[in-house]
């Protein structure tokens, strides 16, 4: 009797809560595996799902995006050793699902933190609070795995904003995986979009996409790819997170800059009343 062949998985993109294959069919193998290569076409209809999100993300409570965030950590954990079998170290698992935690706490702290009344002269209360900045293009880090990829999609996403995310070439794996996470753990789809392939084939049509808000560059480790992504993002004045230097700590505390980076104040006046 034969043994039995095991099934092939093919990793896929993760594009408004699905799984497809890139529409031009292509994939390449990492760690003998089939991996989608991302099109042109896969970034635009990625940013697509990422603007149909914005309303519903950014609408809901901040307590809601806090107990989603939660849910993606419980998830996680529960398949700590599917990553571990994958290449990511047992640590670098636990550090990420740590980082969702410490993210879901700030959901509904950050407002009081980054807004508050301002002091003015007159009968007005003058209040500022924080709003998202819509749709946000993200290069991942190649290294750590998971834990740069969780570093940089979860203060994005607590926040209210979507992500388009162009996951690392020589680290797709966990990326894909992260994506099934997502998938099954009550997190809208569209909200994170996560593209694999070549960066200089997807990431310059999110620099330049009008309908981007910011890019995070942190992954981008060609100084002069990063000018030319920098020009492309001017074209409609996106924020633009740099690159992060090559001896970065992403063990250590994140601080909130991430999350204030990517978010607009917005500034109400209103008389008092007599």
């Amino acid at each position: 009797m034969s043994e039995r062949v095991a099934v092939r998985k093919t990793y896929k993109l993760f594009i408004g809560g699905k799984f497809p294959r890139s529409e031009s069919g292509r994939s390449y193998l990492v760690q003998s595996s089939n991996v989608s290569l991302a099109s042109r076409k896969d970034a635009r209809d990625a940013v697509v799902a990422a603007r149909a999100a914005v309303k519903g993300w950014a609408g809901a409570t901040a307590y809601n995006r806090g107990q989603i965030l939660y849910r993606v950590a419980e998830m996680l954990e529960g398949r700590r050793e599917q990553f571990v079998a994958l290449g990511v170290p047992g640590d670098e698992v636990d550090a990420a699902i740590d980082r969702w935690v410490w993210y879901a706490g700030w959901s509904d702290k950050l407002p009081q933190v980054y807004g508050g009344a301002n002091p003015v002269a007159g009968p007005y209360f003058n209040l500022s609070a924080p709003e998202p900045t819509g749709v946000v293009a993200v290069v991942a880090p190649e290294t750590p795995a998971l834990l740069g990829l969780v570093s940089v999609i979860a203060p994005a996403i607590v926040t209210g904003n979507t992500v388009v995310v162009a996951a690392s070439p020589a680290q797709p794996l966990a990326a894909v995986t992260l994506a099934e996470v997502l998938a099954t753990s009550d997190l809208p789809g569209g909200v994170v979009n996560i593209l694999t392939g070549r960066l200089a084939e997807t990431v310059p049509t999110l620099a330049a996409h009008m309908d981007v808000n910011a890019i995070d560059l942190t992954g981008v480790t060609d100084a002069e790819l990063a000018a030319d992504l920098e020009v492309k993002a001017a074209q409609n004045l996106k924020r633009v997170l740099r690159p992060a230097q090559a001896d970065h700590d992403w063990t250590a505390d994140p601080g909130i800059t991430r999350m204030t980076t990517l978010l607009e104040t917005k500034t109400v006046w209103h008389p008092k009343g007599v």
